[in-house]
């Protein structure tokens, strides 16, 4: 099995000094790409000078996480691409038992190891936790991790479970589903294109798996952080692009009104918490989403939609109401 190691990077020389010792020395079973989104920091040079066995692909402009990785996949040659953040962290024999998911389950199209806090390696880390959910209204959270309610880790999640949605911090996706599926949807430009393409995998029958045998640390926020308004406005609208494609019609429609009124919600939680600024990037995304309807719905799956597609009711009710701030209890409920 050939494993590509691929980093997609936009203006982080920082990152990759810092980060990418530990990819070379720990990933000696695998080739290791760096993507690069036209960067103007001297990345390039930093590479070419500290890491000459690592091949550069670039691209020539920055189309953010979706279009870059589109674009620089088509020129790399492997069974199974791992997409990894600059900001990440491996351990030592972290693709071992990557390796052994896929060939024990061959209906498996995407694994993702377990995403600790680098900064508190004893917490899970906002970006995929141990495996990524959505409630029946499209809203996503993780085992490990409720909306910014972080779990610890204490060898509750050391399994390896189906998911619903891999981070793209941290993705290993077989080649041939990446290409099958068009890759990630670039009107997405970044944020929530990753649950996008898990869910249209699942659509065509392919499963997703969480591997905890695996130990990845992911710093985050290292492009934006999780409480920055540009990420508000992606995440709200990218949301609904993803409900919009992949449900029947009769129940997206009416998923994504009550998604509108939860939004409208949201931004009056967010006035009056004084962040003026993430309740207009909610109306941008709102805006953003009318305009972008038509065509969404011409992205519309052609396959069987899935209709088991929720672990719970509304984690937004169950986190915000009733306080619940641990996967184990939110299934339960």
């Amino acid at each position: 099995m050939k494993i590509a190691i691929i980093i997609l990077n936009w203006n982080g020389a920082t990152l990759l000094e810092k980060y990418l010792p530990s990819v070379v020395e720990f990933s000696t079973g695998a080739s290791i790409y760096v993507i690069d989104n036209a960067s103007t920091d001297g990345s390039i040079a930093f590479l070419q000078k500290e890491y000459p066995q690592i091949t550069i692909v670039k691209n020539d402009s920055n189309g953010g996480f979706a279009k870059g990785y589109n674009d620089g996949l088509k020129h790399i040659d492997a069974d199974i691409y791992c997409l990894l953040n600059s900001d990440v962290e491996v351990t030592k024999n972290w693709l071992e038992p990557i390796e052994t998911a896929f060939n024990e389950h061959s209906d498996v199209a995407i694994v993702q190891p377990k995403i600790l806090d680098l900064k508190d390696k004893s917490y899970f880390e906002y970006a995929g936790a141990a495996g990524g959910f959505i409630d029946q209204l499209g809203y996503p959270f993780c085992r490990g991790r409720i909306f910014q309610a972080l779990e610890k880790d204490e060898g509750q999640y050391d399994d390896i479970h189906d998911i619903f949605w891999a981070t793209g911090a941290c993705m290993f996706i077989k080649s041939k589903v990446f290409k099958q599926l068009g890759g990630f949807d670039e009107d997405y430009f970044a944020h929530q294109e990753e649950i996008d393409l898990c869910w249209r995998a699942h659509n065509v029958g392919h499963r997703v798996l969480y591997v905890g045998h695996s130990t990845v640390y992911h710093l985050g926020g290292s492009t934006l952080s999780n409480m920055n308004p540009k990420k508000t406005y992606l995440n709200f609208r990218n949301s609904l692009f993803t409900i919009t494609k992949n449900l029947p019609r009769r129940k997206a429609a009416l998923i994504v009104f009550s998604r509108l009124l939860l939004d409208g919600v949201a931004a009056i939680r967010f006035v009056f918490q004084l962040k003026p600024l993430h309740s207009w990037a909610i109306l941008r995304a709102h805006l953003s989403f009318y305009r972008q309807l038509p065509k969404m719905l011409r992205k519309r799956e052609k396959a069987n939609f899935i209709l088991n597609y929720y672990a719970t009711k509304s984690v937004v009710w169950s986190h915000f109401v009733h306080q619940v701030k641990n996967f184990n209890i939110l299934v339960k409920d």
